[in-house]
């Protein structure tokens, strides 16, 4: 009998320091699908799955490089990206509109408020071009098939008399291949949706190769009727290397968005990290300076549960 209590003992002791050498059960993974390499998403994504991992018991956070906002989109409803980084075109993804029209993507939810993007129009210095309508007949970048970019930036060419598919050649490139192409000479222009400061634009302008133009206000105008999201934005004179004078544009918000079906627990948590470590990210990019929580004023899809928690307790929300 006591040989049997023995093996018995044993047995349960062995038993427990297996349990304990396997992963958590409640181990819970956060993909967060992010833009490309070059852009300013990524490296602030790799940065928010740090902090997420460290502070957030029982979390593991990874950060995924993406075609940027209708990617991240696809990713999301995919199963493949609980997080993601999303511009104003988040907005007509969640209502059912423009390129989304009968497909509206009702499991997105907002968890924090960032930064706002501005359009930058840099052409090839020496182009001649000197307005939007100038592209006509040029080689212009912009962004990969399908994404935000390319929509923004053939709603803006319509916008100015021109037809984006027979004006002009257009070239779907990232913001690396962009820059690359500039110092070849294979593009006259290229459309960067970024917050001011994208290296992207840092580098071809520090190069002293391109030039930035403005955006008329009559254009801009058109794309705030059309696209309630978009705002009048100024990118201050200095703002880039040789860039001597204020240039006129229009900008878009982003947010961190979630899946609906991400617990209310994790999305709480998630919001409230960022917020205590916000120091870090603004380590990562000083245009992360701008995240503020009061901006969820102006988020326009539903907040996840979780976010309505901390945004209350913190008196945001009543």
């Amino acid at each position: 009998m006591n040989k049997i209590r023995f093996s018995l003992m044993v047995l349960a002791v062995s038993l427990m320091i297996a349990l304990l050498a396997l992963p958590s059960l409640a181990q819970e993974y956060v993909n967060i699908g992010t833009g490309p390499t070059g852009g300013t998403y990524y490296p602030v994504g790799s940065g928010i799955a740090k902090i997420w991992s460290d502070n957030i018991p029982d979390l593991k956070a990874t950060a995924q490089a993406s075609g940027g906002t209708r990617n991240n989109i696809q990713l999301m409803e995919a199963g493949d990206a609980e997080v993601i980084f999303a511009d104003g075109l988040y907005y007509d993804a969640y209502n059912g509109l423009a390129s989304y029209i009968g497909q509206p993507k009702k499991f997105m939810r907002a968890l924090v408020p960032l930064y706002p993007e501005a359009v930058h129009i840099v052409v090839l210095k020496g182009s001649g071009i000197k307005s939007i309508q100038d592209l006509k007949g040029k080689k212009v970048s912009v962004g990969a098939v399908g994404g935000s970019v390319s929509l923004t930036a053939e709603t803006l060419f319509k916008h100015a008399g021109l037809d984006p598919k027979k004006d002009m050649k257009l070239e779907y490139l990232g913001h690396a291949e962009s820059v690359n192409a500039f110092m070849d000479k294979n593009i006259d222009a290229a459309v960067t949706v970024g917050a001011i400061g994208i290296a992207s634009v840092v580098e071809p302008m520090t190069l002293g190769i391109v030039e930035l133009i403005d955006v008329s206000n009559d254009l801009v105008e058109k794309m705030i009727k059309t696209t309630p999201y978009f705002a009048k934005m100024t990118i201050p004179a200095g703002s880039y290397k040789g860039q001597e004078k204020d240039v006129k544009t229009f900008s878009s918000p982003n947010i961190l968005a979630v899946h609906e079906k991400v617990g209310e627990t994790s999305a709480y948590m998630m919001t409230k990290t960022l917020f205590q470590n916000k120091k870090d990210l603004v380590v990562i990019s000083a245009r992360m300076a701008a995240m503020d929580a009061a901006k969820i004023k102006d988020i326009k899809i539903p907040l996840h549960p979780g976010a309505v928690k901390y945004y209350k307790e913190i008196g945001l929300i009543k």
